[in-house]
């Protein structure tokens, strides 16, 4: 067997293939009548047994390119508050990123906001096929039995994808606190953005410093082909780096989520197309 060394070269071993087991996920059971399933696509920095650090000085991984910083926190805590389930990962998104679509050509990044990653220098087919199968594809066959499992109750529930941001990027501040990004399906985040504004402490980016419409990611696959009302919520970085800050927003959000939660036609399935092009019929 060949496998990749933490310098991003090749070597053989006849163990690669028998990596110590590593959780691809975390599932948060909760109640799938609260109509709501949580995600986080970039919860953790972690690596699995076998991928050393991929090369990179620890201080790289613990930056925004490694993981979502807070994000995480702010899930579990919202799931708690809320009883809702939810689904986390539990690898870096420089390993294999489960919010692009298989295909994506940045599905395995080799460079990041200027970090080369030497373990993905080499990465050929036959390693993205790899890290698909140990690591994204269990992510998203979780959150579709978590979905099913609701339908099967006779529930439609509502996707809200939560995410961090970094406050400063190629060099420029980012004076949203909050930004919600969405697709061509306005019910869930038309509500969110109003709530979000309506005390008036927040600058919320609608579309904005990133658009929402990407085909193959994370809630385009599970939500927008099912005609699920959903949007991805980013937090900016600095606002949820400690636990204070993740508690204050998760407060927040399970203050003004059961409201919006309540109308009907959240929890409907319907059609909206995509931005990024046709999509096959319900």
């Amino acid at each position: 067997m060949r496998r990749l060394t933490t310098d991003g070269s090749t070597a053989t071993d006849s163990a690669a293939d028998t990596c110590a087991p590593f959780p691809a996920f975390e599932r948060i059971p909760g109640a799938r009548t609260c109509g709501l399933i949580l995600l986080c696509d970039h919860a953790a920095n972690a690596l699995p047994p076998g991928y050393g650090s991929l090369g990179l000085p620890k201080a790289e991984l613990e930056r925004h390119i490694g993981y979502d910083i807070g994000a995480a926190g702010v899930t579990r805590m919202l799931a708690h508050r809320l009883g809702c389930p939810a689904v986390l990962t539990r690898y870096s998104r420089l390993l294999i990123d489960p919010n692009r679509g298989e295909d994506d050509p940045t599905l395995v990044m080799r460079l990041s906001d200027g970090a080369v990653v030497p373990g993905n220098r080499h990465v050929d087919e036959a390693e993205i096929e790899r890290r698909l199968a140990r690591f994204h594809r269990p992510y998203h066959d979780a959150i579709d039995d978590e979905i099913e499992a609701a339908l099967a109750q006779g529930v439609v529930p509502v996707l809200l994808s939560l995410h961090s941001f970094t406050p400063v990027w190629r060099g420029l501040a980012q004076p949203w606190h909050a930004a919600v990004l969405w697709d061509s399906d306005p019910r869930f985040t038309r509500e969110l953005i109003d709530a979000l504004e309506a005390p008036g402490d927040l600058i919320v980016g609608d579309n904005e410093p990133y658009d929402g419409a990407l085909r193959g990611d994370c809630l385009y696959r599970h939500a927008t082909l099912r005609g699920l009302a959903n949007t991805l919520l980013e937090i900016r970085q600095d606002l949820i780096a400690e636990v204070e800050g993740q508690r204050a927003w998760a407060d927040r959000l399970a203050g003004l989520l059961p409201e919006i939660l309540a109308r009907p036609e959240l929890h409907e399935m319907r059609a909206y197309g995509s931005r990024t092009g046709p999509i096959p019929p319900i």
